[in-house]
């Protein structure tokens, strides 16, 4: 595949994943967008139990395998190196998007607030956003959405994951990202029960996204990673966090240049 092909592709699909972001901004606010969370038609609450489930698993489906190393390996023997990522976004945009059109509102609402409670939720709801986007930018934003991938390629240069960092929020939470997400599903000052059957769902797979996630990066970073495990919470910041024991900060340094 040419370059710049790859290049246009990569670019047509964040394009594509940008307007699903805004798109889901509104529905789990229920604003905005054409359907939210609790909008649609009607269905008994078993079928419309069933059909959310079976979305959500197949989001879930989707995004584990295809994160995980071994998929990769067989997916890159048909698709591009330099398009695997971008692939992989275009996968779950197109599987989000499912998602938004077939959801089924489930009415009885389980709390609802209203006033300076409902004001100070919709405060937490934003921060939630600010916290998952402004995590991706202290990593390596586009590589996370394939741009720079594409990039390199496209300039002839030999393509490298971003190094390990432990800048801003990192160094208070492993998984920002994911914290993120995880404020954004539960800060709703209307909880119906399909909105509280998402967050649960929602929530319970991330944190075994997260087992996943870490299982990988333990084999790519071995000791880094295990030391700053062992040093910062997964989800939610402690008060303080603990010193690394003394001599890590070497065998540290030393397993980010063999990961790089």
């Amino acid at each position: 595949m040419p370059a710049l092909l790859i290049v246009v592709y990569a670019v047509v699909v964040y394009l594509l994943f940008l307007v699903v972001l805004c798109y889901a901004a509104g529905f789990f606010a229920g604003f905005g967008v054409p359907k939210g969370i609790d909008d649609g038609s009607r269905a008994a609450v078993p079928a419309a139990v069933a059909v959310d489930l079976l979305l959500l698993l197949l989001f879930a489906v989707q995004h584990t395998v295809m994160a995980r190393p071994w998929f990769k390996r067989r997916w890159t023997r048909i698709v591009p190196g330099p398009a695997e990522r971008a692939s992989f976004v275009l996968a779950a945009s197109l599987v989000l998007a499912l998602m938004f059109w077939l959801w089924r509102p489930v009415r009885p609402v389980v709390w609802s607030l209203t006033g300076p409670g409902a004001d100070a939720l919709w405060a937490v709801y934003a921060a939630g956003w600010v916290i998952a986007v402004s995590s991706t930018f202290l990593v390596s934003h586009f590589d996370l959405f394939g741009l720079r991938q594409a990039w390199l390629h496209a300039r002839h240069v030999r393509y490298s994951p971003p190094p390990f960092t432990e800048r801003g929020i990192y160094g208070r939470i492993r998984h920002p990202l994911m914290a993120g997400f995880v404020v954004i599903f539960w800060s709703a000052p209307v909880m119906t029960a399909g909105h509280l059957l998402f967050a649960v769902a929602a929530t319970g797979y991330i944190l075994a996204g997260i087992a996943f996630e870490e299982h990988d990066l333990l084999q790519g970073l071995g000791s880094t990673y295990a030391a700053y495990r062992a040093r910062v919470p997964a989800l939610i910041p402690r008060p303080w966090l603990r010193r690394p024991a003394p001599g890590s900060w070497r065998s540290e340094e030393n397993d980010r240049k063999q990961a790089t």
